[in-house]
Parts: C-alpha cells; sequence; structure tokens
C-alpha cells in the first residue's frame, strides 16, 4: 500500500503536539488574519516558527492556511507574511484565491501549494487546470463522491489529492457562504464565521410562521416551518468516514484531513489517534477481521466525542439530511483534564513521584471512575489524592482559571495523558 498521509488540525501549539503524539504525520495552522479560523486561533508568526522546528525535529509537516478570499485591502499584509514563511521553512501553504497563489510563487518559489477546499474542485478538469498552475495538492471539495474521486485520480495520476475525512459540514459548498456576514457582518470568507447555520431559530407569531434567531439579531425572520422544539433549518451532521478509509486509499486519496482547529485538545487527540489505528491496520495487511475490530472499537471512541450526529457527507453520492432538532450527542465519558507533568512534587516526600500536574477543563471529583488516554490505549485510573495550586488537600478540581491542580494516582501516567471521566447524573439533597 502506497503510504498515506494523516492530516490533523493545531488551533494553537499545544493542540499540535497532542495531534504528533497522538499519530499525526502533519498538521495545518495559520495566523487568524489569513486562515479562515479567526476566533479562537492562538497562533502567530512566532508561534508558527517555532511549530515548523517542533515539527521537522520530529519528522513532521507544517501546512500553513492562507486560504481567505483577499480584497485588495488584504494583499500588503498577505505579501509581508509570505515573506515571513520565506524564511521558516514551512511545508506547504494552502491558498485558494488565484492572486495569493501568484503571490506564493513570488516569494515561496520553492515551497508546495496547496489547493484549499475553498476553492470548489469538484471535476477533474478543474484539477487539471490548478495542477497546470502549479498547485501540488488538491484539497476536494466535501461534495466529491468517492466515484467522483476514483475518476479524478484516473484522469490526473501526476497529483496529491487531499479528503475531509472528519469533523463538521457546511451548509454551503464547502464553505463559501455569505449568511455569516449578512446577518452579522462577518465573513466567513475572510475567516470570521459566526455559524448563523447552527442558529436556532423560532416561531415570533402565526402570520406566514415568520420565524427569527433566537438570542441573536431579531432584525431578521423568514418564512419556514417549525416544530415545538425550535428549529435548525441549516444545521448539518457531522462528518465520520472511518468505515471508508481502505476504499478512500484505493481510491487515489494522498491525504486524510480531520476538521477542528476550533476543537478541544481531547479531540484532536481521540479523532487522530481513531485514524491513525485504522490507516495503520490496513498499511500492515492486516485480517478483515482485525481491522474491522479497530474500525469498530475507535467507532465508540469517536462517539464519545461531541457531535451534531454523524454522516458520511457526501461520498456515497447521496444528499446528506440535516440536523433539524439541533441536537448535540454527547458520549458517556467527559474530557476533564491534560496531564502537563509527572514525577513532581519534592516538597511531598509521602507522594514524591506519584504527584501529575493537572490542567483542569471540566469538574472532577475524588471518587469519579475515570481513564487516561494515551497514544496507545486507554488507562483505567484511580484518584487517591486531589491537592490545589497551594498544595491543600480538596475533593474536587475545576476548571475555568490558570491554576493548576496536582493529583496522585494509583499508578505514574506519561506526559501527555488525557484525562476523562464517566458521565453520571449527580443528585443534591
Amino acid at each position: 500500500m502506497k503510504k498515506v498521509e494523516l492530516l490533523s488540525p493545531a488551533g494553537s501549539f499545544s493542540k499540535m503536539k497532542y495531534a504528533f503524539q497522538y499519530g499525526a504525520g502533519a498538521v495545518y495552522l495559520g495566523v487568524p488574519d489569513f486562515s479562515l479560523r479567526v476566533r479562537i486561533n492562538e497562533f502567530s508568526e512566532k508561534d508558527i516558527l517555532e511549530a515548523v522546528e517542533y515539527a521537522h525535529n520530529l519528522g513532521k509537516k507544517i501546512y500553513v492556511t492562507l486560504n481567505i478570499y483577499a480584497h485588495n485591502q488584504h494583499l500588503e499584509k498577505v505579501k509581508k507574511h509570505l515573506k515571513f514563511l520565506s524564511k521558516v521553512g514551512v511545508n506547504a501553504v494552502i491558498v485558494s484565491d488565484p492572486g495569493i497563489i501568484n503571490l506564493v510563487k513570488k516569494y515561496l518559489p520553492k515551497t508546495d501549494i496547496h489547493l484549499s477546499t475553498q476553492a470548489n474542485a469538484t471535476n477533474f478538469e478543474a484539477v487539471k487546470f490548478w495542477r497546470d498552475t502549479g498547485v501540488k495538492r488538491i484539497i476536494l471539495a466535501r461534495e466529491v463522491s468517492l466515484s467522483e474521486i476514483k475518476e479524478i485520480r484516473k484522469k490526473v495520476k501526476d497529483i496529491e489529492l487531499e479528503y475531509f475525512i472528519h469533523g463538521a459540514m457546511c451548509m454551503s459548498y464547502s464553505g463559501r457562504c455569505i449568511l455569516s456576514k449578512w446577518m452579522n457582518n462577518r465573513s466567513a470568507n475572510l475567516g470570521d464565521c459566526t455559524q448563523p447555520c447552527r442558529w436556532e431559530y423560532e416561531e415570533v407569531g402565526s402570520k406566514n410562521k415568520e420565524v427569527r434567531i433566537k438570542e441573536k439579531l431579531n432584525k431578521y425572520e423568514m418564512d419556514i416551518e417549525e416544530d415545538r422544539h425550535g428549529t435548525y433549518f441549516f444545521n448539518s451532521f457531522d462528518m465520520n468516514l472511518i468505515e471508508y478509509i481502505d476504499e478512500l486509499i484505493k481510491a487515489g486519496v494522498t491525504s486524510f484531513k480531520i476538521e477542528g482547529r476550533a476543537k478541544s485538545a481531547y479531540y484532536v487527540a481521540v479523532a487522530t489517534r481513531a485514524y491513525r489505528k485504522v490507516i495503520d491496520a490496513i498499511a500492515q495487511k492486516k485480517s478483515k477481521g482485525e481491522i474491522r475490530k479497530i474500525i469498530l472499537e475507535q467507532k465508540k471512541e469517536l462517539d464519545n466525542l461531541t457531535n451534531r450526529g454523524y454522516w458520511t457527507g457526501f461520498l456515497l453520492g447521496d444528499e446528506p439530511p440535516h440536523n433539524f432538532g439541533g441536537k448535540m450527542k454527547k458520549g458517556s465519558w467527559e474530557f476533564v483534564g491534560e496531564v502537563l507533568n509527572n514525577n513532581v512534587g519534592t516538597d511531598f516526600k509521602s507522594v514524591q513521584n506519584k504527584l501529575n500536574i493537572l490542567k483542569i477543563h471540566n469538574a472532577v471529583f475524588k471518587n469519579d471512575k475515570i481513564e487516561a488516554i494515551t497514544p496507545e490505549k486507554n488507562i483505567p485510573v484511580k484518584i487517591v489524592k486531589i491537592l490545589n495550586h497551594k498544595k491543600e488537600e480538596v475533593q474536587e478540581a475545576h476548571g475555568g482559571h490558570e491554576k493548576l491542580y496536582y493529583f496522585e494516582f494509583d499508578k505514574i501516567l506519561p506526559k501527555g495523558s488525557l484525562i476523562r471521566r464517566k458521565i453520571v447524573l449527580r443528585t443534591t439533597k
């Protein structure tokens, strides 16, 4: 089998490290101004410089996103950023705008160009066109089906093909949406989508069933139908193609892409690990039974990530349904924290070499049933003791602040482990 790439999202330096630790061969990232992720994006140019050094030391790759549709006012900033990238040594830039492609050729002549899914490449003639302009890889539109991928590969053999396999879908053609700009004056095509397609809408009167954006902007009314639960009439299911990796490899896909730069470190780790295990099992030519077992195990792990319900997108050639109910699905486990370090606490000789420093994201209680997530497996763990930032013993730990906690577990955990707790309904007296 030809070696394929697993490409994970990196919304921060920390998330990038988890992506690599849990099996990604490359990550995509970018500064807010140019990368279609203005919000929940912690990367600066200094971070990119450090990220490239970190990744290349591991033998991994960094792809930088410059996939906005630029207006004249953006071009000088883009040129300045490209000059910076020319000194950094990134492996590729992801671009959608033909004008920016011209600038990349000028300022980064030796750097690979990947065509963003924003450019909506959906047929082999478009792929030929972009190849002839100097593009090395096409990130196919999410709307391209498996049969179409096969035909594109058959017609165009000398180009890399990338395909989204997991994450959010869009109600517009691969992100070319004007709703956010129209409703909230924030352009999706400049990286500031506020996702009005995910908002809840409700009836404001019986006349023509007019509806409005709930708890948002009341000036936008449109005629639609709703039931007693309200309506999410644009809302898409999330994509999950873990059962189709082998078919996509055979179809000629070069790189498998996970969506989610705005998602948590836990999401990045679990999703990356799931697809890594399946890709490796296929590469190792395990039996169909073994591969199927791994797929089912990892499907359960993906189900433990908060999602809008999973679907196969457009892969099988059908029109994906929409999640009109708007309900988010949650698994039976909740992510609670990151293990930042262990073997600490020299001033606590009785528990020396047993304390772990944790950054807490969600509440965890001493008696909770918990697991440690590692790149290899899930490890059942028992909490022996919780100490707060003052090293006072407490019965629970809470997130939402920068203070760290010290946990003693019944076993030593490797740095980079993630902790989750079994969800139980808590009763109050």
